[in-house]
C-alpha cells in the first residue's frame, strides 16, 4: 500500500468516523509563530493553542497529516532503521468531545480493519498495547474493544507512558500500539523486551490533568483535572508504510527509494551491498526529501536557525553522494526524483518546484566552492602539524573546519587519512556537545514563553474579545477593560509610566503580516496616553502598549481612542506598496520570485523574495518602473472574504510560514489579477494613493534569498528630492548640466587612475633605483654576500620587489634580506640564489628565525620566503640576526 493511499484512508476514516465527523485540517506549514520550536516537530503543534487553552478551538473533533521536522539527532540518520528528519504524522482530536472509549475503538478498528473495507489491514494477533501503570480503565477498554488478551497490554511508568509538554500546561497519560515484526527482528517478549522487534506506530494521549510544574517528563505537579478532557493521537506515517510495504526501514518506502535507486544508478554503487555505502544512500535519500519540503514552505540556506539547518541538510547530502564517489552536480538528479513521489500528497510542490530548485541548486553550487575552499585551508592545517613534527589534527582545528567553514568533519577524517594524520576526533564530538548543550539550553530558556499569555486568556474569557475596527474607522469612543504593568493586574498609571492597555473596542491596528502596529493617543478625563505598541498575544484580544503623557490613569475610565491618521496614511501607502513591488518582481523576473517575508511601516517596505542572484540594475530599474506604472494606472484596491481553498482556486497568494484560518481568509486584489494576496493589513483605495515607489536598495539575505527596500509616499519624494539636491551641487561643482555629470565624473575618475598609475610607476621606480647602491653594500658571512635591510616606510608587495631586485645584482652566493614597516604592520622578505642555496641556506629557514623577533611568523620555499609581524621596535635585532643565521648555515 503506497503512503499517499495510507494518508488517504487515515483522513477518510475520521472523516466519515461513526464518532462524529472529524474536520479534516490541511497540514501547517512546517514553520510556525512559536518561540520554543524552530519547525513542526509534531502533528498536535498546529493545535497547542487549543490544548493550552489560549484560543477557543473552531470544531470539536478533528483530523490531520501534520509535516513535520526534527533534526536533534541529525548526525543518526541512516544508521537506525526509522529515524529520519522530516516525517508526517496522522493524529485525530477531540477537544472535550469523545474520550478514552472512542479513541481506542477507532484505532483499533482502522488499524485492524480489512483493506477492502478501507482499514490498513494489520494483524490483530500481533497487535501488542501498553498503558500507564495503574491504567486499570485503559486496559479494560483494550480487553473489552479490541479483545486483546492480558499478556498483549503491557505497564509502563510515566517516563514511557505519560504525556506532557514539558512546560505548565495540560498532561495525561497515553497508550501506545506497537506491531510485532517477528523473530527475526529480536527478542519475544513485547515492547518492554525490544522496541525493534515490537514497533510502535500509534500513541493515544488521553489528556485531563492540569500540571503546575514540570520538572521533568516524569517529574511534574498536578494542579488538577481539565475542565474538558481531550484526545491527541499520532500515527507515524513512514512507519506504518514501510510495515505495510513489507520494507525493513522508512528509507526503503515509495516515498524515498526512488532516490537511492537514482543515487545508486549515478554512483555505480549497489545499496545493500555495503553498510557505510547504506548510511550514505539513507543519509541522500532522507535530506533530499527533507530539503524539498523545507524549501517548499519558505526556508532558504543561512548560518542561523532554520536557513542552518538547511544548509546542512543539503550540504550532508551532496557530501554523502561525494563518498559514494559522484563528484559532478548532484541535486539537479535526485531533487525531481523526490519531487515525484511527494507531489502525490502535496501537489504545491510541484507548482512552486521551479523556485525550490533554484534555491537547492544554488546552495549546491556554493557548497562546492566551500568544499574547495575548506580544501586549501585543510591544506595548511596539516602543514602545520607536519611542521611542528606532529601527527594528529586538534580537534578544535576540524571543530572550526566544520563550524566556521562549513567543512564536514567525516571529509576533514578522509582527508586527514590521505595525508598521513590522525584527528583528534573526541575533542572535536566533546565540542560538538558543547555546542549542542547550548543549543538545548537556549531552547529550554524558551519553554514558558507560553505561560505569558495566562493573563489575557483571563482577560479573553471574562470580557470577550476586542471589538476590532481598524478597518471601518481611526477613532472610538472606549471603555478600558483591564490595565496591567509588567504583567500582572495594576490600578493605576503615573505620569511617565508604561503600561498595557485592553480596551472594549479600538481602531488601532494591531502589529501583524509584516505591518507596523499604528500610533496615536487614547484620551482620557484629565488625561492623555500615548500608543507605543499594538500586539495580540492571544486570538481575539488586543492589547495596546501606553505610557502616560498627562495625568494619572485609572481603569475603568471613559476613554477617546484615536490612531495618527498620518501613520495610517503612511502604512496604508507602504503596505499596499508592498503588494505592489512583489507583483512587479514576479512580472520582471518571473512567477517563481515569491516574496518570503516582509516588513513595512509608514514609507518604508522591505520585501524578501526567493532568488538565487543580483538583480541587474537593469532588472531593478524595470521592477521601479513597473510598480510605479500601477500607481499611475490608478488601479483599484479591493478586498473580500472567502475559504482558504477558494482563496488557493483564486490564484491568491499566501505568505510563507503565516497560519491562515481554513474557513475565511482576506483576500487583498490590486487590479484584479495582476496581485491578489492572502492579508489581513490596511491598504489603499487606489493606487495612485501610494503616490511613489523609490527602491533603494536589493541586498542577499541567505543563498537563494534576496532583499529589495523601497520608500513610499512623502518618504519617497524626500528620497528624490535629496538625490536632485546631490546632482544640483555636482552641476554647479563641474559647471556642467546634469546630463553631461555621468560622462565629466568617469572622466575625472579614469584620469584620477591614469595618475595614480604613473605614480606607482614614479615610486616604484625610485624604490629600485636604489638596488643597486643597496647591493653593494652586502657584507660577507662565511663566503656568502649577505644584505640586511631595514626599507622604512615601504610595505607589502613593494618589499618583496626590492628584495628580489637586490637578489639579482649579488654575484656568487647571495643572500637578502628586507624588512619593511608601513601602517603598523611590520614585512619580511628572504631571497637566495642558487650559489648560496648549494651552500646551505634557506630564504624559509631565515624568515622562520626573523619572523618572531618582530612579532610575527612566516614561511616560504628555499628561494624566495616571507612573513609579517606587529613590532617594529626590533627590526634592528632581527637584521642582526640574519647574518647569525647565514654564518651558522654556511659552517653545517
Amino acid at each position: 500500500m503506497e503512503t499517499a493511499e495510507i494518508r488517504r484512508r487515515f483522513v477518510a476514516h475520521f472523516e466519515h468516523s461513526s464518532l462524529g465527523a472529524h474536520q479534516v485540517v490541511p497540514s501547517a506549514s512546517l514553520l510556525l509563530d512559536d518561540p520554543t520550536l524552530l519547525f513542526v516537530n509534531a502533528g498536535m503543534v498546529p493545535f497547542k493553542p487549543y490544548f493550552l487553552g489560549q484560543e477557543t478551538p473552531p470544531f470539536e473533533r478533528a483530523v490531520s497529516v501534520q509535516k513535520c521536522v526534527r533534526t536533534l539527532d541529525i548526525e543518526e540518520v541512516g544508521k537506525t532503521t526509522r529515524h529520519g528528519t522530516f516525517f508526517q504524522m496522522c493524529g485525530n482530536f477531540s477537544f472535550g468531545d469523545y474520550f478514552k472509549e472512542g479513541a481506542i475503538a477507532q484505532a483499533w478498528s482502522l488499524v485492524t480493519g480489512s483493506v477492502e473495507a478501507g482499514g490498513l489491514g494489520f494483524d490483530g494477533d500481533r497487535i501488542w498495547v501498553t498503558v500507564l501503570a495503574g491504567d486499570e480503565e485503559s486496559k479494560a477498554l483494550w480487553r473489552d474493544l479490541a479483545g486483546l488478551p492480558e499478556e498483549r497490554i503491557q505497564e509502563r511508568g510515566l517516563l514511557d507512558n505519560y504525556w506532557n509538554m514539558g512546560v505548565p500546561g495540560p498532561g495525561g497519560p497515553c497508550s501506545e500500539i506497537y506491531y510485532d515484526r517477528g523473530p527475526a527482528f529480536g527478542a519475544d517478549g513485547g515492547p518492554i523486551v525490544d522496541e525493534d522487534r515490537f514497533l510502535e506506530i500509534w500513541n493515544l494521549v488521553f489528556m485531563q490533568e492540569s500540571l503546575e510544574t514540570v520538572r521533568a517528563k516524569d517529574d511534574f505537579d498536578v494542579a488538577g483535572p481539565l475542565p474538558a478532557k481531550n484526545i491527541d493521537t499520532g500515527l507515524g506515517l513512514e512507519r506504518v508504510a514501510y510495515l505495510l510495504q513489507d520494507k525493513d526501514n522508512m528509507y526503503e518506502i515509495d516515498e524515498m527509494f526512488p532516490v537511492i535507486e537514482r543515487a545508486s544508478a549515478l554512483t555505480g554503487r549497489r545499496y545493500g551491498a555495503d553498510v557505510g555505502d547504506d548510511v550514505r544512500f539513507r543519509v541522500v535519500a532522507d535530506h533530499v526529501r527533507s530539503a524539498l519540503m523545507l524549501i517548499g514552505d519558505g526556508v532558504t540556506p543561512g548560518n542561523e536557525a532554520r536557513g542552518y539547518v538547511l544548509r546542512r541538510l543539503l550540504r550532508r547530502a551532496v557530501r554523502s553522494m561525494r563518498l559514494l564517489g559522484y563528484e559532478d552536480r548532484s541535486l539537479p538528479e535526485l531533487l525531481p526524483v523526490s519531487l515525484d513521489r511527494m507531489k502525490l500528497g502535496y501537489p504545491d510542490l510541484e507548482a512552486d518546484f521551479a523556485r525550490i530548485s533554484s534555491v537547492a541548486y544554488a546552495e549546491e553550487d556554493a557548497f562546492r566552492k566551500t568544499l574547495q575552499a575548506g580544501t586549501q585551508i585543510f591544506d595548511l592545517a596539516a602543514a602545520e602539524v607536519r611542521d611542528s613534527g606532529g601527527s594528529r589534527l586538534s580537534g578544535a582545528k576540524a571543530f572550526a573546519l566544520h563550524d566556521t567553514y562549513g567543512f564536514p568533519i567525516d571529509l576533514t577524517l578522509e582527508m586527514a587519512s590521505e595525508a598521513g594524520l590522525s584527528v583528534d576526533h573526541d575533542g572535536f564530538r566533546a565540542l560538538m556537545t558543547e555546542q549542542r548543550e547550548r543549543a538545548k539550553a537556549d531552547a529550554r530558556s524558551k519553554k514558558g514563553q507560553h505561560a505569558d499569555t495566562g493573563v489575557y486568556r483571563g482577560i479573553l474569557d471574562e470580557h470577550g474579545p476586542t471589538d476590532w475596527l481598524a478597518y471601518e474607522t481611526l477613532e472610538t469612543e472606549s471603555k478600558s477593560v483591564a490595565l496591567l504593568r509588567e504583567g500582572a493586574p495594576a490600578g493605576t498609571l503615573a505620569s511617565g509610566e508604561i503600561g498595557e492597555l485592553i480596551l472594549d473596542r479600538t481602531p488601532f491596528y494591531a502589529e501583524s503580516g509584516g505591518q507596523a502596529a499604528d500610533a496615536g493617543i487614547i484620551e482620557f478625563d484629565g488625561g492623555r496616553l500615548e500608543v507605543l505598541d499594538v500586539q495580540r498575544p492571544v486570538r481575539g484580544l488586543v492589547v495596546h502598549q501606553v505610557r502616560v503623557v498627562d495625568g494619572e490613569f485609572h481603569p475603568g475610565a471613559l476613554l477617546h481612542a484615536q490612531v495618527d491618521p498620518e501613520w495610517r496614511t503612511g502604512a496604508r501607502q507602504a503596505h499596499s506598496g508592498t503588494h505592489v513591488v512583489h507583483a512587479a518582481l514576479r512580472e520582471v523576473l518571473g512567477p517563481t520570485a515569491l516574496q518570503s517575508g516582509s516588513y513595512n511601516r509608514p514609507g518604508y517596505l522591505r520585501l524578501d523574495f526567493g532568488w538565487t542572484q543580483a538583480l541587474t540594475p537593469e532588472q531593478l530599474h524595470d521592477v521601479e518602473q513597473v510598480a510605479n506604472a500601477a500607481l499611475r494606472s490608478d488601479l483599484p484596491v479591493g478586498w473580500e472574504y472567502m475559504t482558504l481553498a477558494d482563496a488557493k482556486d483564486w490564484g491568491a497568494l499566501a505568505l510563507f510560514g503565516e497560519t491562515y484560518d481554513d474557513q475565511k481568509v482576506r483576500v487583498v486584489e490590486i487590479g484584479g489579477p495582476w496581485s491578489r494576496e492572502l492579508c489581513g493589513g490596511t491598504h489603499v483605495d487606489h493606487t495612485a494613493q501610494i503616490g511613489t515607489v523609490v527602491v533603494t536598495s536589493e541586498t542577499s539575505v541567505g543563498s537563494g534569498s534576496r532583499r529589495v527596500e523601497a520608500l513610499t509616499g512623502l518618504e519617497g519624494f524626500a528620497y528624490l528630492a535629496r538625490e536632485r539636491d546631490v546632482v544640483a551641487q555636482l552641476t554647479g561643482m563641474l559647471k556642467a548640466q546634469p546630463d553631461d555629470l555621468v560622462g565629466r565624473i568617469e572622466d575625472m575618475v579614469e584620469r584620477l587612475r591614469a595618475t595614480e598609475k604613473e605614480l606607482e610607476r614614479l615610486r616604484v621606480g625610485q624604490l629600485l633605483s636604489s638596488a643597486g647602491e643597496l647591493a653593494g653594500q652586502a657584507i660577507d658571512v662565511g663566503g656568502v654576500s649577505v644584505l640586511a635591510h631595514h626599507a622604512a616606510g615601504v610595505g607589502g608587495g613593494d618589499v618583496r620587489t626590492l628584495a628580489m631586485d637586490i637578489r639579482s645584482r649579488l654575484t656568487g652566493p647571495g643572500v637578502v634580506v628586507v624588512i619593511g614597516d608601513a601602517d603598523g604592520k611590520v614585512s619580511v622578505v628572504a631571497a637566495t640564489n642558487e650559489a648560496a642555496r648549494e651552500r646551505g641556506v634557506s630564504a624559509n629557514e631565515l624568515v622562520r628565525a626573523v619572523g618572531p623577533l618582530v612579532g610575527g611568523k612566516g614561511g616560504g620555499k628555499a628561494d624566495v620566503a616571507q612573513g609579517g609581524g606587529t613590532d617594529a621596535t626590533r627590526i634592528g635585532e632581527a637584521l642582526a640576526a640574519v647574518h647569525a643565521e647565514v654564518g651558522r648555515s654556511t659552517q653545517v
